[in-house]
């Protein structure tokens, strides 16, 4: 799900920069931390969550968390987590990643550029080599940067799986390398980094790029659940949605294997005030 949203070009980079190997905070970064059975402590609270990238709004009075785009702000008193579509363009920055980095879009081999299928509107992040991955981190680190500066507590890195619809232009060894980049650039900041997509490579995720959590959709829907919990214990925010769901959301939160923090929310995430919101906790 990767709704627009707008680089923030400002010079929040620099404090990326300047804060390369600062100690992380405490209460931003425990979730590394290994418990007693070696499933990493979470330092996103477990309870329920709200995935708000169609728009930022009043949170339910019981929510502990909330994901917003990245060119929303966070939600004040709670752990924010923003929403950053690291490995694909949005929209409305196309424009601007042709114009100043051309390279670092994914083409083929008559030139055309490489879209998601299910998203024809965003065009692939070409990270086949170190130089294009350190272009992709340059650009996409503004953006982690200016989350850092209004005060989210950990960034979601959307489409870690791009490489399946790469066409072989590059894989999963060339994804991890950036999202390590990326990762090392978050925490840097203070931030908890979070994985989405990409259930098999999730292992190699945490201990190779160094991610503290997932962000998993329907991941009940594809019984994937396990491939996060497995690893990332509670530090799950697991997001299902109606039309994919085909058991009663109530079923979905008995089973054992679903993540303590998952929610029902609406395909297109609108806010609260719109016709077709849909909100549920477990």
């Amino acid at each position: 799900m990767t709704p627009p949203y707008a680089f923030r070009w400002t010079g929040a980079l620099a404090l990326a920069v300047l804060c390369v190997g600062c100690a992380p905070t405490e209460a931003s970064r425990t979730t590394g931390s290994a418990s007693e059975e070696g499933v990493p402590e979470p330092s996103v609270p477990v309870g329920p969550f709200d995935y708000q990238l169609g728009g930022g709004y009043e949170p339910a009075p019981d929510v502990v968390a909330v994901v917003r785009d990245s060119s929303d702000e966070p939600a004040p008193d709670l752990y924010s987590v923003c929403y950053v579509n690291a490995f694909q363009t949005q929209p409305q920055d196309l424009e601007r990643w042709v114009s100043e980095h051309p390279d670092a879009l994914l083409r083929d081999a008559d030139g055309a550029f490489v879209a998601d299928p299910d998203w024809p509107d965003e065009v692939l992040l070409d990270v086949s080599t170190e130089e294009r991955r350190g272009e992709v981190a340059d650009v996409v680190g503004q953006t982690v940067a200016d989350c850092a500066e209004r005060g989210f507590d950990a960034v979601e890195f959307d489409n870690l799986d791009s490489f399946t619809r790469s066409g072989g232009a590059f894989d999963a060894d060339d994804a991890l390398a950036l999202a390590a980049e990326l990762v090392e650039a978050a925490h840097a900041l203070g931030m908890d980094a979070a994985q989405k997509n990409a259930a098999e490579l999730t292992y190699r995720a945490h201990e190779q790029a160094g991610f503290d959590l997932a962000v998993a959709e329907e991941c009940v829907a594809y019984q994937e659940c396990s491939a996060y919990t497995d690893v990332y214990g509670d530090a799950v925010l697991a997001i299902e949605y109606p039309d994919t769901l085909d058991i009663p959301f109530e079923e979905a939160c008995a089973d054992p294997e679903s993540p303590a923090s998952t929610i029902l929310r609406d395909r297109d995430l609108v806010v609260s005030d719109e016709p077709g919101h849909l909100f549920e906790a477990c």
